[in-house]
């Protein structure tokens, strides 16, 4: 095994109140191999793949990289980031050559390094130019370049083409996996987040679940499709079937939680009702894979907004497949009046969470903001607090359960929209 996590766990702090990420996530990565690390969004992949880097440490547990425990960034990987992270005032040429600067390597052996590595990912001819004269997907090159140069045995890549246009990103996959299995690639072992499940098919030899919260390998999936793979043959949909119910698997921690409805899904009214619709013009029920690539979804879009019709009571999602509930199929043929009161009347049924604030809103009439901040960041940190007090709004405003003044970050009474403080 090239690179091992034995009993990974982290959490972060706010406010000094621990928010676990990781708990007791053990894998390996061996030599020969394409590993996709898949999860749902937020849920500890990027952070995982930082500590196996070495670039932030494990609070438990500990990395292995050929046998040796890391202790800060490892020499021998490599990681290529979603974002370009190239420094604009530096050429092709030098933003590739940094690393190996920084690691003290002679000048003329670094050019010689960098120009070999440039011209590796098709970027011969552009090693003076600027960043701001290169398209994403050149810049993208740039970073995998820059990755390669150091000669790494085990490639890391943090969503590394979620941040193109998907032919784009599509031709430069198709390129790295060219040079993978013509063995002109320096790495021995590449492990890849990534949210696009027929990305991880495409190009991983397994894939591994992170679950729960706080999340840990919940399945490994093997996938056995010799190259080149055809993104429309039955086999290959059949594992990205197999990675959507895995994914769709929800624990009964993530239960628990879902009762206390703290961490509400971020999903507008707008996307829910497309969804709905969708459903309903699949006759009520649809498989995700296809749901996802007709309404043009990726996971990470696709998830939150079943979450929220789940919750909501509009719809189930069981063994990879999407169904409306009756009231998901009246609410999906309804006027745009009869959402709203529906939307409003699920949200006090099904989302306590929305039953105590308005109930708290009617007896006080003004319920200041941080009062609701304060009592979500008991259970979340920070940012997740700040996203969920915005779903908040928004679903309570859509539904004419809350009025909120911008200016004094109040809740109130609708109907006491007259009566709402004047600043």
């Amino acid at each position: 095994m090239l690179l091992e996590a034995r009993d990974i766990t982290k959490a972060f702090s706010t406010g000094g109140k621990p928010f676990p990420v990781l708990e007791g996530v053990n894998l390996a990565v061996g030599e020969g191999e394409i590993v996709a690390l898949l999860g749902r969004s937020g849920g500890g992949k990027s952070t995982l793949l930082r500590i196996l880097a070495g670039l932030i440490p494990p609070d438990r547990g500990e990395v292995r990289f050929q046998g040796k425990r890391v202790e800060g960034p490892a020499e021998g990987m490599a990681m290529v980031f979603q974002s370009f992270a190239l420094f604009p005032w530096l050429s092709v040429l030098e933003n590739v050559a940094l690393g190996l600067e920084a690691r003290g390597v002679p000048k003329e052996a670094r050019l010689r390094r960098a120009r070999e590595a440039i011209a590796l990912v098709g970027l011969q001819g552009f090693e003076e130019a600027l960043p701001k004269e290169l398209s994403g997907g050149m810049k993208q090159r740039v970073g995998l370049a820059r990755a390669l140069v150091v000669e790494p045995l085990v490639l890391l890549l943090d969503e590394a083409f979620s941040a193109l246009d998907p032919l784009t990103a599509e031709g430069l996959r198709g390129d790295l996996l060219d040079l993978w299995q013509a063995g002109r690639l320096p790495a021995r072992a590449i492990l890849l987040v990534t949210h696009n499940l027929e990305e991880a098919v495409a190009l991983a030899d397994r894939a591994l679940v992170l679950q729960g919260s706080p999340a840990r390998i919940g399945r490994e999936i093997a996938i056995p499709l010799a190259h080149p793979r055809d993104p429309h043959h039955p086999r290959f949909r059949a594992v990205v079937e197999e990675i959507y119910q895995a994914l769709t698997l929800r624990e009964e921690v993530e239960r628990r939680l879902e009762e206390e409805m703290v961490r509400l899904p971020s999903a507008s009214v707008e996307a829910l009702a497309s969804l709905a619709e969708a459903l309903a013009r699949h006759g009520g029920r649809a498989d995700l894979p296809v749901l996802a690539t007709e309404e043009g979804l990726e996971v990470d879009d696709l998830f939150p907004l079943l979450e929220a019709l789940e919750l909501l009571g509009f719809a189930r999602v069981e063994r990879g497949d999407a169904e409306l509930t009756p009231a998901g199929t009246a609410w999906a043929s309804a006027t745009p009046e009869e959402r709203k009161i529906m939307f409003g009347e699920h949200l006090l049924r099904q989302v306590p969470l929305f039953a105590r604030l308005h109930q708290a809103v009617l007896e006080r009439h003004r319920v200041p903001e941080e009062r609701v901040l304060a009592r979500l960041r008991q259970h979340l940190p920070e940012p997740e607090a700040k996203r969920v007090l915005a779903v908040v709004r928004e679903w309570g405003r859509y539904a004419g359960l809350l009025g909120y003044d911008d200016r004094a970050r109040v809740f109130f009474v609708p109907e006491q929209m007259e009566e709402a403080p004047e600043l």
